[in-house]
This record gives C-alpha cells, sequence and structure tokens, in this order.
C-alpha cells in the first residue's frame, strides 16, 4: 500500500468580487476578494498548499488577471470549458449552485478528470483575442441597430440609428485593419494567415479566427482537430440499436464560422464540391454532407499548416 501524500487539487470559483476556493481531498475552503491585495493573498496561501492542479472556468474576462498571477507564481492552472463542469457536476448529482459548490465541483472534477494545464498566452495573443471578441460585440451592435431601424417610423429615431449604423460600421473597418495589422506583425501569424486565405472558401475573418481561437491548428491528427471544433461525430449504439452518428461539443463558435466557409466551399473549391455532390448523391442529407464538409475542409487546412504549403488540388488526397 503505497504512503505517498495525497495530491492537492484546487477549485476556484470567480466572481466579480469575490474568489471562492475548494481544496480537495482536505477538504478546505475558504474564500478571497477578487481584487490586487486579495488576489496577493490568495498566491501566499495557495503556494503553502503546493497544489498540483488548480482548476478554474473560463469567465468570459473575470478570470484573466488571476490566471496571469497563478502563472507568475509557476501554480498550474487549468481554465475549463464551463459546459463540461456543468456535465460533471450533473452526473455526480450535484444540483445545488452556489459560489461555494461551484468551487467543490471545480476541485473534484479536477480530481476526476486531471485537465492538463495550459501556458498563459502571449501579451500579442491576448491583444489578439481582445481584439477579435472586440469585433464580435461590433458586428451584433451593427446587428441589433439594423434590426431597430426595421421597426422604427419616427424620421428623428432612423436617423439617429443611421448614424449611429455609420459610425459602427466605421469602428469596424479600423477594428478589422488594427486586427490585420497586428498579424502582420508576427511572421508566424502571418504565414499560417497566407496559407489559409489560399484555400477557396477561407476568407480573412475564418482565418483570423483560425490563428486566433485554434493555435492547435497544424500541430494535432485530423481526428483529433476534428474533435477538438467538434465535427468529429460520436457513435450512439446500445446493443442492438443502432443510433444516428453525431457531433456535439468542442468550440461551436470556430464551428459556426466553418460552416460559412464550407458553404462558401461547395461552390467554388473544386475538392470541396465534387466531395459535397458525391455525398448528395449517395442519398445524404444536405446538413450531414455539409458538416462532413466542414470535417474534411478543416482537416486539409491543419494538413496544410502542419506541412506549411499553400493549397493545391493534391493535398486533400494526403490530408
Amino acid at each position: 500500500m503505497s504512503n505517498s501524500p495525497a495530491q492537492v487539487i484546487v477549485g476556484l470559483d470567480i466572481s466579480k468580487k469575490q474568489l471562492d476556493i475548494a481544496v480537495r481531498p482536505q477538504g478546505l475552503s475558504f474564500t478571497a476578494a477578487n481584487t490586487e491585495a486579495g488576489i496577493a493573498q490568495l498566491l501566499r496561501r495557495l503556494q503553502k498548499l503546493n497544489p498540483q492542479l488548480i482548476v478554474l472556468e473560463a469567465t468570459g474576462g473575470y478570470e484573466f488577471l488571476l490566471v496571469a498571477a497563478l502563472a507568475g507564481e509557476d501554480l498550474p492552472v487549468a481554465v475549463v470549458n464551463p459546459h463540461q463542469v456543468r456535465e460533471f457536476a450533473r452526473a455526480a448529482g450535484r444540483q445545488a449552485k452556489t459560489d461555494k459548490l461551484d468551487a467543490q465541483v471545480l476541485a473534484h472534477f479536477g480530481e476526476v478528470m486531471r485537465p492538463e494545464p495550459r501556458p498563459l498566452p502571449t501579451p500579442e495573443q491576448q491583444q489578439l483575442s481582445a481584439l477579435m471578441r472586440r469585433r464580435g460585440q461590433i458586428l451584433g451592435m451593427i446587428l441589433r441597430e439594423k434590426n431597430r431601424l426595421e421597426q422604427a417610423h419616427i424620421d428623428a429615431v432612423r436617423r439617429d440609428i443611421r448614424e449611429n449604423l455609420t459610425w459602427l460600421e466605421q469602428r469596424l473597418k479600423q477594428m478589422e485593419k488594427d486586427i490585420q495589422a497586428l498579424i502582420h506583425q508576427s511572421p508566424l501569424w502571418r504565414e499560417k494567415n497566407c496559407l489559409l486565405q489560399s484555400v477557396p472558401g477561407i476568407g480573412p475573418v475564418i482565418a483570423h479566427s483560425l490563428i486566433t481561437y485554434v493555435p492547435e491548428l497544424g500541430t494535432l491528427s485530423g481526428r483529433e482537430v476534428a474533435s477538438l471544433i467538434g465535427v468529429a461525430p460520436f457513435n450512439r449504439d446500445s446493443g442492438r440499436f443502432k443510433g444516428k452518428r453525431m457531433i456535439r461539443g468542442g468550440r461551436g463558435h470556430v464551428r459556426r464560422l466553418l460552416y460559412m466557409g464550407a458553404l462558401v466551399a461547395t461552390r467554388f473549391n473544386e475538392i470541396i464540391r465534387d466531395f459535397y455532390q458525391r455525398l448528395l448523391a449517395a442519398g445524404k442529407p444536405k446538413k450531414l454532407a455539409l458538416t462532413a464538409c466542414i470535417r474534411k475542409l478543416l482537416v486539409i487546412l491543419n494538413a496544410m499548416l502542419k506541412n506549411r504549403s499553400h493549397w493545391n488540388q493534391q493535398l486533400p488526397l494526403a490530408a
């Protein structure tokens, strides 16, 4: 029987003003203020615990300073998908939800699933991600203003909305220029951008999104990258029952962009178009055929970056 000490796993739930911490297997729970002073106090306490893993959820921004502080002290931190944690909590029968309980679930999740700690993004990666998020926010504001314009009947209101739309569209153009300039400053990103956009169906928005949100592209196998994005079908079989294979999970926002890319590729990319037509001729539903095209396009892009090759008609055969 092993006498080695149990590994310390920390779950950390983040809110705007407070951090809730749970430690397994010791069963400790405590809180800290989500301020510079509170984080500094937390770091000192965590260093004494010497954790093997600290698990927290992506919260859309509140976690950034804390993750940077943890990484700066060489503490192993894993930022996990909130959906995965919720599914884990349901499987474990944890229905109640408070900040303290969420921290306990995160610690339990880390103890069982052992997510891999990842290095903190570089300042350039953080800047690119922030610019891409802001671009998406501006697009959302433009869409909402256009919807308001359709419903507005007072001239003064319609004029105000049009003026705001003009300003937002100018900001969008400037944001896209800033993103392009940042990518151009990096030789690696510049090369990736050039390779990706050489593929018919892949434009600047999809290329920039892949560089930002799928930095693993070009380092994984085709099966791994398809699973990462959520276009690898899962079997749903039990005994004699053979269910339809379905896709789920993954990076949904990237998958939605690739859907548009694949849709364009079925018209203008000879390889994808022929593949799509073969699937339709075989009786596959259009949605299923298009999903298969997304997966094929993604595997091709992954092979291109891995081989540092521009688009050509023979590459898909080796992808």
